[in-house]
Protein backbone atom coordinates (compact mmCIF):
# COMPACT_ATOMS: atom_id res chain seq x y z
CA UNK A 1 0.00 0.00 0.00
CA UNK A 2 1.55 3.39 -1.17
CA UNK A 3 2.18 5.98 1.76
CA UNK A 4 1.65 8.92 -0.07
CA UNK A 5 -1.45 7.84 -1.82
CA UNK A 6 -3.26 7.97 2.28
CA UNK A 7 -1.78 11.00 3.08
CA UNK A 8 -2.84 12.56 -0.19
CA UNK A 9 -6.35 11.18 0.34
CA UNK A 10 -6.24 12.43 3.90
CA UNK A 11 -5.14 16.17 2.38
CA UNK A 12 -7.78 16.22 0.26
CA UNK A 13 -10.84 15.47 3.05
CA UNK A 14 -9.26 17.76 5.41
CA UNK A 15 -9.92 20.36 2.65
CA UNK A 16 -13.52 19.13 2.60
CA UNK A 17 -14.29 19.40 6.02
CA UNK A 18 -17.66 20.89 6.62
CA UNK A 19 -18.55 20.23 3.12
CA UNK A 20 -21.91 18.20 1.68
CA UNK A 21 -20.77 14.58 0.11
CA UNK A 22 -22.63 12.48 -1.49
CA UNK A 23 -21.41 8.78 -0.17
CA UNK A 24 -21.28 5.58 -1.63
CA UNK A 25 -20.21 2.73 0.17
CA UNK A 26 -19.87 -0.92 -0.66
CA UNK A 27 -20.88 -3.56 2.41
CA UNK A 28 -20.40 -6.29 0.49
CA UNK A 29 -22.89 -9.50 -1.16
CA UNK A 30 -23.98 -6.64 -3.13
CA UNK A 31 -25.10 -4.66 -0.63
CA UNK A 32 -24.45 -0.52 -1.33
CA UNK A 33 -25.36 1.94 0.45
CA UNK A 34 -25.58 5.99 -1.29
CA UNK A 35 -26.35 8.58 1.18
CA UNK A 36 -25.47 12.44 1.91
CA UNK A 37 -24.06 13.64 4.41
CA UNK A 38 -21.12 16.71 5.68
CA UNK A 39 -17.57 15.71 6.64
CA UNK A 40 -17.48 16.32 9.91
CA UNK A 41 -13.46 15.77 10.68
CA UNK A 42 -10.57 14.10 9.25
CA UNK A 43 -8.40 12.32 12.00
CA UNK A 44 -4.45 10.46 11.42
CA UNK A 45 -6.22 7.22 10.37
CA UNK A 46 -9.97 7.50 9.78
CA UNK A 47 -12.52 10.36 8.89
CA UNK A 48 -16.10 10.85 10.07
CA UNK A 49 -19.17 11.63 8.12
CA UNK A 50 -22.42 13.01 10.08
CA UNK A 51 -25.81 11.76 8.30
CA UNK A 52 -29.26 12.66 8.85
CA UNK A 53 -31.53 9.60 9.32
CA UNK A 54 -35.69 9.71 8.99
CA UNK A 55 -35.77 10.41 12.03
CA UNK A 56 -33.92 14.19 12.03
CA UNK A 57 -31.09 12.69 14.52
CA UNK A 58 -27.45 12.81 13.64
CA UNK A 59 -25.63 9.47 13.09
CA UNK A 60 -21.97 9.85 13.10
CA UNK A 61 -20.26 7.61 10.91
CA UNK A 62 -15.87 6.61 10.21
CA UNK A 63 -14.28 5.40 7.74
CA UNK A 64 -10.99 4.91 6.88
CA UNK A 65 -8.67 6.41 4.06
CA UNK A 66 -7.93 2.92 2.95
CA UNK A 67 -11.54 2.40 2.00
CA UNK A 68 -11.43 5.13 -0.43
CA UNK A 69 -7.60 3.79 -1.58
CA UNK A 70 -9.31 0.11 -2.01
CA UNK A 71 -12.59 1.83 -3.85
CA UNK A 72 -15.02 0.23 -0.78
CA UNK A 73 -15.74 4.00 -0.20
CA UNK A 74 -16.68 6.75 -2.87
CA UNK A 75 -17.12 10.34 -1.70
CA UNK A 76 -18.34 13.37 -4.19
CA UNK A 77 -18.60 16.83 -3.03
CA UNK A 78 -22.21 17.61 -4.18
CA UNK A 79 -22.37 20.26 -7.11
CA UNK A 80 -23.63 23.43 -4.71
CA UNK A 81 -20.38 23.48 -3.26
CA UNK A 82 -17.46 26.01 -5.26
CA UNK A 83 -14.96 22.58 -5.40
CA UNK A 84 -16.47 19.46 -7.27
CA UNK A 85 -13.64 16.91 -6.29
CA UNK A 86 -14.21 13.25 -6.66
CA UNK A 87 -12.36 10.82 -4.62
Amino acid sequence: MDRNSISQIRKELESCIGKRIQLKANKGRKKTIIREGIIENAYPSIFTVSFENEFNSPRMVSYSYTDILTHTVEVKIIPGNLNNVAL
